[in-house]
């Protein structure tokens, strides 16, 4: 099969969207379909086409976040080079410019079209207008994903959380499919490189083996909720001195994080490690004891995964997003406020046969997140798609 995705974003890009399409395009090149790929130029403003790896990078504007870039919705250059492909379906990632490219494209030349929801951006408008007229622009947000979502021949989302917000919120009437986004599971297991490049780190970062070491690997953003974070985080090291947080990720909260930090005279507990390139992330992983997430806007939270296949118990808030991939005192805990999270770390260190137990059930927990099976049933709808399109 020739598949063709678009993205907003894609490798080396760092985030969940860009780590799902690049997992996808190399789980179904592994089962010899034809992967190409669609994204914008990041790293200068020209139109480039990478033959050899099936990308066509394009020309775009910057954004202002996190150093994305829009293109335009139509360029006769590239659809040129996308009719060459002789494309069966087309992915898009995205309900902006590209997304609307993609059904341009879908239209001409009568191709039909899977579209996987990522973002929440009734969550996100604040970074359009800066807070102001933020009710409008949730409106705006939901109707524009209900229009967009309705072209498609085919809906995705990663978990029944989003499933249910667009039937009940949205009320999107279409079929949805969902979709765990997989992950390159191996990539997390431990090893002697990674065991090495971890005690580098605790060298760097004056670790010791009296410390219990707390991670979370986000895009550093308001939403995330790592200022919640780290005032839970203020009062769990009142009764432990020696719990340290490490916070991976950079981009676009970094400077008010640092600020926050130094407020709540956290500096020698907090290290925040800035962006780190996707191939040494399981190294800070497997730096950590537990994993945990504050953030009640994940449409799945891939983090959770990654951190489940290294091994680590995952203590995250109580959101529907988690409820998949958690289960309560099994691989991790759910909390629901500030002294419930720090009951369930000062568990985790004092009760050493329950940690280890959990970190058995945390690895054993991720067979269902392989990419394998992500691009199997990914496959399906692809199938579906076509089906309907020639019935049609």
């Amino acid at each position: 099969m020739k598949i063709g995705i678009f993205t907003e974003v894609y490798d080396p890009f760092i985030s969940g969207v860009a780590t799902s399409v690049k997992m996808l395009k190399t789980a179904l090149e592994e089962m010899h379909h034809e992967v190409y790929i669609v994204t914008p130029n990041l790293n200068n403003n020209k139109f480039f086409y990478d033959k050899k790896n099936k990308i066509l990078y394009l020309p775009g504007i910057n954004t202002g976040i996190c150093n994305t870039k829009l293109t335009s919705i139509y360029s006769k250059k590239a659809f040129k080079i996308i009719k060459s492909w002789h494309l069966y379906i087309i992915h898009s990632q995205t309900e902006f410019s590209l997304g609307l490219f993609s059904h341009v494209v879908s239209k001409k030349l009568n191709i039909p079209t899977v579209h996987t929801y990522h973002t929440l951006y009734e969550d996100y408008v604040h970074y359009i207008l800066k807070g102001h007229f933020h009710k409008f622009m949730q409106k705006m947000a939901i109707k524009y994903t209900k229009y967009y979502c309705s072209k498609c021949d085919e809906l995705i989302v990663p978990t029944i959380k989003i499933k249910d917000l667009f039937n009940n919120k949205y009320h999107i009437l279409k079929y949805i499919n969902v979709i765990p986004t997989g992950i390159d599971t191996t990539k997390f297991n431990l090893n002697s490189k990674i065991i090495k490049e971890v005690n580098k780190l605790k060298k760097k970062y004056h670790i010791t083996k009296d410390d219990f070491i707390i991670g979370t690997v986000n895009r550093i953003a308001e939403e995330k909720n790592l200022k919640q974070e780290l005032i839970a985080f203020k009062d769990l090291i009142k009764i432990n001195s020696h719990i340290k947080l490490i916070i991976v990720g950079d981009c676009p909260y970094l400077s008010q994080l640092k600020e926050i930090i130094t407020n709540l005279n956290l500096t020698n507990n907090v290290i925040l490690t800035g962006k780190v390139k996707y191939e040494n992330i399981p190294i800070y992983y497997h730096l950590f004891d537990v994993f945990t997430s504050f953030s009640t806007t994940e449409t799945q939270g891939l983090t959770i995964i990654e951190a489940l296949a290294s091994s680590l118990p995952v203590v995250c808030i109580n959101d529907d997003s988690f409820k998949e991939m958690i289960t309560h005192n099994y691989n991790g805990y759910f909390f629901n406020n500030n002294q419930e999270f720090t009951k369930y770390i000062l568990k985790l260190i004092n009760e050493t046969s329950k940690y280890l137990e959990m970190k058995t059930n945390a690895n054993n927990s991720i067979y269902k997140y392989s990419k394998e099976v992500f691009a199997s049933e990914i496959l399906k709808v692809y199938q579906k798609a076509i089906n309907k399109k020639i019935m049609n």
